[in-house]
């Protein structure tokens, strides 16, 4: 079976654009009341290493690791959660970006890698303090629209330097867990 190929030829369709009114309101509110906000998450165990998470009025979302690592492989697990809000943050900003420069996209896809030390084993194996976590952090995007590439490239780098989750993973911070 031979494979579709798209050619230069070919238009693509816009992504669904978010409203730059909303946006331009948004941005002004924000301006007019500089203030953090708290965002919340209930994580609930549910046995194994699966949990459940609720955030605002959602449905839960599963957490969970693969067979290999004692986990029933249902879901993503934490780091692969982590890759995955990276990549929709840099998502939103990008849109964001966008919307501001009146950009019309038609494709939109973030590939991400992490590799990631585990030999520690969350503090039970070799405890000789590796680093923890993320060592590296691969992120391609896949962009197109009807600007230069230039622009389209300025996007996601301004996206990347603005975005919250980017900046989270980038930037030393408190991390605060006490017991209740």
């Amino acid at each position: 079976m031979a494979e579709a190929t798209t050619t230069t030829a070919e238009v693509s369709a816009p992504l669904t654009p978010i409203p730059q009114d909303g946006l331009t309101e948004l941005a002004a509110k924000n301006k007019a009341n500089p203030a953090d906000k708290t965002l919340k998450v209930k994580t609930v165990c549910t046995g194994k290493f699966r949990s459940l998470n609720y955030a605002r009025d959602l449905d839960a979302f599963v957490i969970d690791e693969p067979p290999v690592l004692l986990g029933d492989n249902t879901a993503p697990n934490p780091s692969e959660i982590v890759l995955g809000a990276l990549g929709s943050c840099l998502v939103v900003g990008i849109q964001a970006n966008a919307a501001a420069k009146g950009v019309t996209l038609t494709k939109l896809e973030i590939a991400l890698e992490g590799d990631i030390n585990i030999v520690s084993t969350w503090g039970t194996g070799e405890l000789e303090k590796p680093q923890i976590g993320f060592t590296d952090v691969r992120v391609k995007v896949d962009i197109d629209g009807d600007a230069e590439r230039s622009v389209l490239e300025e996007m996601v780098a301004h996206a990347n330097t603005w975005s919250p989750v980017s900046a989270t993973l980038s930037n030393p911070m408190p991390v605060s867990v006490s017991t209740v």
